[in-house]
């Protein structure tokens, strides 16, 4: 698919620039090494390559955490991304750790039972950062960041965040620059949180539509009414931009009352 002009960038020369970042930082820091989640996807598979190509793929400790809910594909494709960069990996089955906070949660409030997933894979993360010791390496987007779709305290937790001034659509083209497996790029992106759960059916929109919006009210500056005039659609762009206000609490951090000194 040829790129669109917004994403028509140097890919290698950024590639170079998050490696430099992603060093200084860890470095800087104290720590040798990374922890990341592995999930199959393109995401935690682009932030894995950038450290493996900084730090050594020695010192990039991949953690698979598969659920029995899982899609068996998840795992397999986060061996695959071991395999191809060289991580050493160890496999979490998390289902027994998150077995007590899901027995009082219904099988149909799936959102919460995904949030449940989330989290418990964030506690096992912090704790192999512990005794390893390493940095948690997160694997969000910016198109991810700001439509808030991640669970607070769960896949948003983490040391330091390559990718969180990408958009996804650069994110897929950071993979194929970084040749990584095929099967990786071009799979539906999913959080792996229940059967058959898909980023974009729960969305309502693709990626790279959903990317071309945000981009120009983001970088543009384009409120709803430029961006209407555009060319975006009225129903896209009302759809994006109330996801981005509904979810604004998630970018701020706690909130905290001012001080009354």
């Amino acid at each position: 698919m040829k790129p669109d002009p917004r994403f028509d960038r140097d890919y290698p020369a950024l590639i170079e620039r998050l490696c430099a970042w992603l060093r200084g930082y860890v470095r800087g820091a104290g720590y040798r090494k990374v922890v990341v989640g592995v999930s199959g996807g393109v995401d935690s598979a682009v932030s894995a390559a950038l450290a493996a190509r900084v730090l050594g793929p020695e010192n990039v400790h991949g953690l698979l955490l598969p659920h029995a809910e899982s899609d068996p594909t998840s795992e397999r494709d986060g061996r695959l991304v071991c395999e191809h960069l060289g991580l050493p990996r160890e496999l979490v089955e998390i289902t027994d750790y998150c077995a007590p906070l899901l027995a009082g949660i219904p099988a149909g409030e799936r959102l919460r039972r995904g949030n449940v997933k989330a989290r418990v894979r964030m506690i096992l993360l912090f704790d192999r950062s512990a005794a390893l010791p390493a940095l948690v390496l997160g694997t969000g987007n910016k198109t991810e960041i700001l439509l808030g779709y991640a669970t607070l305290h769960g896949d948003d937790a983490c040391g330091l965040d390559p990718l969180a001034e990408l958009y996804k659509t650069e994110v897929w083209e950071a993979a194929r620059a970084l040749d990584l497996p095929k099967a990786v790029i071009e799979k539906a992106p999913s959080a792996d949180l229940w059967a058959g759960q898909t980023d974009e059916g729960e969305l309502g929109i693709s990626y790279r539509r959903a990317d071309r919006v945000l981009y120009d009210h983001v970088e543009g500056d384009l409120d709803r009414a430029a961006l209407i005039a555009s060319g975006h659609p009225s129903g896209v762009v009302d759809h994006l931009l109330d996801i981005v206000r509904r979810s604004a609490f998630k970018r701020r951090g706690p909130a905290a009352p001012p001080s009354y000194r």
